[in-house]
């Protein structure tokens, strides 16, 4: 009976400090990413990788017409693993995505900032096995770069008005 004691104590002091900071789901009513829901209109993909990424945060974020957010994609490829006969067996994708918000209307900016990860792949003796394992890895990294984008712009879309 003291252990379940124990626990219920401990559990409701570790949720103190998130109501002394006046913690609220970013998703909840007034929260953040309730408030860009519906609101921002992506400028049109020009590659592949940007078409998946656009597709990406329209799905998390939803189409609209109050804001625009302008995005410049850069990629480059490492070689990470060259084995003895000095043939490359994995490569990293690396990227890095600026982008800015602006309102629709007036023009003015809400928000700029900056986000980059990788992603790796391995290659084969099969090119077409190589092809399409370098078409994935794109695909993981446009994931990877619209996630941290929309935790970017959730953090700061209460300065926006």
């Amino acid at each position: 009976m003291s252990l379940f004691n124990r626990r219920t104590l401990l559990l409701s002091l570790a949720a103190l400090p998130l109501g002394a900071c006046n913690f609220q789901p970013v998703y909840g009513p007034g929260g953040a990413g309730h408030v860009i829901r519906n609101q921002i209109r992506v400028a049109a993909p020009n590659s592949r990788l940007e078409f998946e990424l656009v597709a990406r945060l329209e799905d998390r974020l939803g189409t609209g017409q109050t804001y625009t957010l302008d995005y410049v994609v850069d990629t480059s490829a490492r070689n990470v693993a060259i084995d003895e006969a000095e043939n490359i067996d994995r490569i990293n994708l690396v990227g890095a995505l600026s982008f800015t918000v602006r309102e629709a209307g007036s023009g003015r900016i809400v928000q700029t900032g900056e986000v980059g990860t990788f992603t790796a792949y391995a290659t084969t003796a099969s090119p077409v096995a190589t092809e399409s394992a370098r078409r994935d890895a794109e695909d993981r990294l446009a994931v990877a770069l619209a996630d941290q984008m929309i935790t970017r712009l959730i953090a700061g879309a209460s300065g926006w008005s």
